[in-house]
């Protein structure tokens, strides 16, 4: 090969170098520009990074979510664009007695105090609890166990809530599902809408579903998408009964979890242990502690803000 045609190959390598340098470049901008724009589409029903199309699935903005995780440490989230924030002016917010209130901008109380119960409380005086400043609870109507899958009625479920409403507090009911299809959360919801029975409620019928970090439990592996079904199908039944549904979560779970943007339809209840909730995400109920003293009832139990009152 002569001198000539080696440094003609050369030339052209280099031209071509240079060509796919610039092609990489623009990609690489596209994306960056792609992502800066935020969103999420669903894709075989995951979602993934792409470009929104028109009907704009699961926006994201330039926001993030810091949150801290054992064995991680520090991570981020973007903030779903679909998804209201929480608007609320913390400062608004003040403690007295370890009971929390939110004030409008006259000072004065515009949230209401509450509880939630279960046969843990075992036997309550409801007249001490109203006359200590309660205005609502939740009570607890049944469970399914985490490990045999059996439905099962609170045993302090009637006298609890026949004697809340004597005494005047507004009441509300929780079931506490370990359902895992959406055939369980429907059964979970029949067997709530049956122990409700004729009672008139005040406040909704709640979704209470929780992982058990201490133990093997049958919803260890549930994924988002089925947690996010059967939360769906219990509140869409609770709805045609004629009753407010709404869903119990924590923070990390919430987060992790569930497809925030499908529950939108659902008013929504933070459970974080702060002084101050961190929570993005606007919410109408926060359980702020678990260690509450309460007249009335005996060792500890749940606190609750509920900032736009149900009755």
């Amino acid at each position: 090969m002569s001198l000539k045609i080696k440094l003609v190959i050369v030339a052209l390598t280099a031209v071509i170098m240079a060509l796919l340098g610039i092609i990489m470049w623009m990609v690489y901008t596209q994306i960056n520009d792609n992502y800066e724009e935020a969103s999420l589409d669903v894709v075989d029903g995951r979602i993934m990074a792409q470009n929104v199309d028109e009907d704009g699935h699961y926006r994201v903005t330039g926001d993030k979510i810091y949150l801290d995780m054992p064995g991680v440490g520090q991570m981020w989230l973007p903030v779903l664009a679909d998804v209201p924030a929480n608007t609320r002016n913390p400062q608004q917010l003040v403690c007295r007695n370890n009971q929390q209130y939110y004030l409008d901008e006259n000072h004065k109380i515009t949230s209401r105090l509450g509880i939630d119960v279960s046969s843990h409380q075992k036997d309550i005086d409801w007249t001490a609890v109203k006359e200590s400043g309660v205005d609502f609870a939740f009570i607890r109507c049944g469970f399914r166990g985490y490990g045999s899958g059996e439905i099962v009625p609170d045993p302090e479920f009637e006298k609890n809530i026949q004697e809340a409403q004597a005494a005047g507090i507004h009441v509300g009911v929780y079931f506490y599902s370990q359902a895992v299809t959406k055939e369980e959360a429907i059964e979970e919801a029949e067997t709530t809408i049956s122990l409700i029975g004729d009672h008139k409620l005040d406040y909704p019928v709640v979704y209470d579903w929780e992982t058990v970090p201490e133990d093997t439990a049958r919803t260890d592996k549930i994924t988002v998408d089925d947690l996010t079904d059967c939360t769906i199908a219990f509140c869409d039944r609770i709805r045609e009964a004629g009753f407010t549904p709404m869903i119990y979560q924590n923070k990390r779970l919430s987060l992790l979890k569930l497809e925030l943007p499908r529950l939108q339809n659902y008013d929504f209840w933070l459970a974080e242990y702060n002084d101050q909730a961190t929570y993005y995400y606007d919410y109408r109920i926060w359980q702020y502690c678990s260690d509450g003293h309460v007249p009335g009832i005996e060792g500890v139990v749940d606190m609750n803000i509920c900032f736009a009152p149900y009755a």
